[in-house]
């Protein structure tokens, strides 16, 4: 059996056993006498989707056909599919994360884990670069980018576009040049997702230096990395980054101090802050 043949046949298990688990009650349907199967008819979900009863039938029994995303986001309402569920539903399909999964939701624990990690710099952020949640001691180093419109909260777009930040990278045609390549790697992922397109494009239209290393076609995996800044007060602080995976593509990324000067330097800036 290919990949798709396979990815078909778990649609169509996903999918039949999503709709047995929706009663009639649940949708304001009469429960009926005689029903032979728990849960929907198929032709009650493609009613309520708004899609043809043929076409339903085919895509639950895997058939090769296509599934818009508007049809795959009406199934997934009918259904009542959650997040994972409406996301594992767009794979099985064959279409990239859904518009609007990208951001990402941060919890209140997440945030309480950014908090306790004190004078050591860290962010969730989501596989676009998007940062989503940091505590005071990312704030310190990077104002620029938590300060900035929410869809200019992107280290990505920061790095490319801000010439004079508060901290900034000292070998950063190096790091960009992998920042652009992970970055890649995550967007064959998205490549589909008009946000992600539409970044791109405004990104690439900015920023000469992320055009260039785009068309590169370089490709890489996120990892740790050691990276070295230049801090406008404290000068030269060194980081040995941590990435962990918190969610689905979200992540957890600290920033450990390599040094004492680092140390010292984060001590005295996080003093500031709380004086």
């Amino acid at each position: 059996m290919s990949v798709t043949e396979a990815r078909r046949t778990d649609l169509s298990a996903f999918l039949r056993t999503r709709r047995e688990r929706i009663t009639p009650e649940m949708v304001d349907f009469a429960p009926g006498p005689r029903r032979r199967t728990p849960g929907l008819r198929r032709e009650e979900v493609a009613q309520l989707a708004g899609v043809g009863v043929t076409w339903y039938t085919w895509l639950e029994q895997g058939r090769p056909i296509n599934a818009s995303t508007q049809v795959l986001d009406a199934i997934s309402r009918t259904l009542r599919l959650d997040s994972a569920e409406r996301l594992h539903l767009y794979r099985l399909a064959g279409h990239a994360e859904p518009v609007g999964q990208a951001p990402g939701h941060v919890t209140p624990e997440m945030q309480e884990i950014l908090d306790r990690l004190g004078d050591m710099p860290a962010c969730v952020a989501n596989s676009r670069c998007d940062a989503l949640a940091w505590n005071a001691a990312y704030a310190t180093l990077w104002p620029e980018l938590v300060n900035a419109p929410e869809g200019e909260r992107n280290s990505l777009w920061h790095t490319c576009l801000n010439p004079d930040p508060t901290t900034r990278l000292l070998n950063r045609d190096q790091e960009l040049a992998r920042a652009v390549a992970v970055f890649r790697g995550a967007y064959s992922r998205h490549a589909d997702d008009p946000c992600w397109q539409d970044f791109v494009r405004r990104l690439a239209s900015e920023s000469p230096d992320f055009a260039r290393m785009w068309a590169r076609q370089d490709v890489a995996e996120p990892g740790p990395r050691e990276k070295a800044f230049k801090h406008v007060e404290m000068g030269e602080l060194r980081f040995r980054t941590t990435s962990l995976t918190a969610v689905l593509e979200i992540r957890l990324i600290v920033y450990t101090p390599m040094d004492d000067h680092t140390r010292d330097a984060m001590r005295r800036l996080m003093e500031n802050v709380t004086a």
